[in-house]
């Protein structure tokens, strides 16, 4: 039940400005509809690694000065850019998208018209879509600029596949409370829901990503002679069944962990026992702490495989980033939004175990991060995020400029309640 007559009245005002807004986004966003898809496109052939955007940061930055964006650079790549809405208030929402590509080298005949020109460096994770879709976003928000109530942040950060992150780096600049932001939102290209969807979750959203580096010291020899030796091979191959069992036998069933060896390297040739294997894994976790009892276990698990083996080994631990945990009302406002622009909301039935960046600013600030679809045949882009034919279905961006326009517009955006 309402709390006051004038706040009911407030709510009703809001939601039928919410359905006119609504529709001059779709409207707006349709006719900036090949301006996403051009710089969308634009950036696919440029790509530029981790902190390296620096044509990407001056191209993007003379677009939003162009429309009349306030341009802040608190770092040397990446920009802030802000526009003060028409209804003068304190009302801060920041919205935000990530402009490095990954290095690597990219594959894929649906994209053979703005094939990456770069060896090892490709948008092959969305970035070039969530720029584009940003960039739709504040075409749309600046031709309704005389209807924003306070202020809108849009963030084009650097480095999101880089530790530290450039969300890490942002947030702890300083210049998004000097700004005065309230609450924060961003998305991801989602190549497993069709376009025109998006998908949500309250709470757990996406993993904390932690990573270690593992050594397996022996002593190397002839393989036609092992006895003389000590093999690192065969010790890692122990040592990589047991880090199984943490999952199993360690932690809790419920609680949602990964542990992976993804890279493990060593010897030279078929009759050489080498002196060293070396691994790559990452521990995926929602709290520091089952992280770090991971990490320790895994330790100890080596420790005690090496002993018995004549070997020794070198661990260690790097700490990503954090969980991305969202607000449960900054949910329902990204739900609101999606639903005033017609989009299918799909509730994520568990966590995605990725990691994101995103998760910095969410240390600062209140908000949530969503998923969009980008998944169709038509496009050949149902490939996971990293596969060298990753592609997205541009008519997506269609729905993610609408619905990040449209959570500007809606009442509860900033987390403030009618009073």
């Amino acid at each position: 039940m309402y709390r006051s007559v004038r706040q009911a009245l407030i709510i009703k005002k809001n939601l039928m400005l919410k359905k006119d807004h609504s529709q001059q986004i779709a409207t707006l966003a349709q006719r900036f509809y090949p301006e996403m898809v051009g710089l969308r496109r634009h950036l696919h052939r440029h790509p530029e690694i981790s902190y390296k955007e620096y044509a990407t940061t001056e191209h993007l930055v003379n677009l939003l000065d162009k429309v009349g964006y306030e341009i802040h650079r608190p770092l040397e790549t990446g920009f802030i850019a802000v526009l003060e809405g028409g209804i003068k208030s304190n009302r801060t929402i920041a919205l935000r998208a990530d402009i490095d590509a990954l290095a690597m080298t990219e594959e894929g005949d649906a994209k053979k018209e703005f094939m990456s020109q770069y060896p090892g460096a490709a948008h092959c994770c969305g970035h070039d879509g969530h720029t584009a879709n940003l960039y739709g976003a504040a075409l749309i928000l600046k031709e309704m600029q005389a209807e924003i109530d306070g202020k809108v942040v849009l963030i084009f950060q650097p480095g999101e596949e880089k530790l530290p992150g450039g969300g890490r780096l942002i947030s702890e600049s300083g210049i998004l409370q000097s700004l005065g932001v309230q609450a924060i939102y961003g998305l991801h290209t989602f190549p497993y829901f069709k376009p025109g969807s998006v998908g949500v979750i309250k709470g757990r959203a996406m993993a904390r990503p932690d990573e270690f580096e593992l050594s397996i010291i022996g002593k190397g020899g002839h393989a036609a002679a092992p006895h003389l030796a000590v093999d690192p091979i065969v010790t890692a191959a122990q040592v990589i069944s047991a880090i199984q069992t943490i999952r199993s036998r360690n932690v809790n069933p419920l609680e949602p962990i990964v542990v992976t060896v993804g890279k493990i390297e060593g010897g030279t040739a078929h009759n050489v026992i080498p002196q060293r294997v070396n691994m790559l894994g990452t521990i995926r976790t929602f709290s520091r702490e089952t992280s770090h009892f991971i990490s320790n276990r895994i330790d100890e698990i080596a420790d005690g495989i090496t002993k018995s083996a004549g070997a020794t080994y070198e661990f260690t631990y790097n700490e990503g980033y954090p969980a991305v945990i969202n607000s449960d009302w900054a949910t329902d406002v990204i739900v609101d939004a999606a639903h005033s622009t017609d989009a299918t909301v799909e509730w994520l039935p568990e966590p995605v175990m990725g990691g994101e960046d995103f998760a910095f600013y969410l240390e600062h600030f209140p908000g949530a991060f969503f998923l969009l679809g980008t998944g169709s045949e038509e496009a050949d882009s149902m490939y996971s995020w990293h596969h060298p034919k990753y592609n997205i279905d541009e008519k997506a961006l269609l729905t993610g400029s609408a619905v990040m326009a449209g959570i500007i517009f809606q009442p509860n955006a900033n987390g403030v309640d009618f009073e």
